[in-house]
């Protein structure tokens, strides 16, 4: 693992997006009635303390305490699909009777024992190969995937809740960062999942707060480029950056944003593509 070349990030850049949408999360929770907190999401079997449950755990895990015994076989269950999936449930089920605000109490007391840790890490810790849900990659990468999967669990808390970001809340640094988790291995989905041929150009246009452009060439194997060299795309894919990162995480579209998906070049290709973005396992 350590000789395999590993993507260095800057700490500062990924923190300071790491701790704002834990911050975010802990102002969207503030007050919630129980009620709000039994709101189901849009993932299978969740509702909104379990999306906080899950990443009370993931944190928790990461600061070395292990997943609570669970009452029943937690892989029976219908929506549990690999071994992340068995430590997820088992701190779903651990707090699903503890009050909302007790929830909100651990989360918060689990991520500012995080951000202390985090904090600390010298660069050569940032930097260092270590497991991830990526592959083996830097430590700075997987809390990009961290930043990753806060934000698309407050956005799914959002969805639960009716209430959907701001245009100023979605254009800030954790859904940036976000996005650019999803770029990283959009040549994977492009030329693995969505099959696009050999000779492909694809452009996908991000419209609204989480706007940019992102290019795929398919050449042997589908990167992402910096332009086309003066070449036009041979499909193209436009859609609002927020409901991008939606059907990339395997989520339903956002009802309060624009649903639509605008394609172009070879529909065939474009639509194969959007059919297989969801990359998350």
């Amino acid at each position: 693992m350590a000789d395999r070349p590993v993507t260095k990030l800057d700490k500062s850049e990924v923190l300071a997006g790491l701790f704002a949408v834990w911050d975010d999360i802990g102002a969207l929770l503030d007050g919630l009635s129980e009620t709000e907190w039994r709101a189901v999401s849009p993932l299978p079997g969740w509702d909104v303390k379990a999306l906080v449950s899950h990443m009370i755990g993931t944190e928790s895990f990461l600061s070395g305490v292990s997943a609570p015994r669970p009452d029943v076989d937690v892989s029976a269950l219908g929506h549990v699909r690999n071994d992340v999936g068995v430590m997820n449930e088992c701190w779903v089920r651990h707090l699903a009777g503890e009050p909302g605000a007790h929830v909100l109490e651990r989360f918060r007391a689990v991520t500012d024992e995080r951000r202390v840790a985090l904090t600390k890490l010298t660069e050569e810790e940032w930097n260092a190969p270590t497991v991830t849900p990526v592959g083996p990659e830097s430590y700075g990468r997987f809390m990009r995937v961290r930043v990753f999967d806060c934000w698309m669990h407050e956005q799914d808390i959002r969805e639960a809740l009716g209430r959907p970001s701001a245009d100023n809340e979605l254009g800030g640094p954790a859904g940036r960062l976000s996005v650019d988790e999803i770029v990283s291995t959009i040549g994977y989905v492009v030329g693995k999942r969505g099959k696009a041929p050999d000779g492909s150009r694809i452009l996908f246009e991000l419209t609204g707060p989480l706007a940019r452009s992102i290019r795929v060439v398919v050449d042997g194997r589908a990167q992402v480029v910096d332009d086309f060299g003066g070449r036009e795309p041979t499909a193209t894919i436009r859609l609002d950056g927020l409901q991008f990162t939606r059907l990339s995480g395997g989520r339903p579209m956002c009802a309060a944003r624009s649903q639509s998906v605008e394609l172009g070049g070879d529909p065939e290709v474009a639509s194969r593509i959007v059919e297989h973005l969801n990359f998350v396992i």
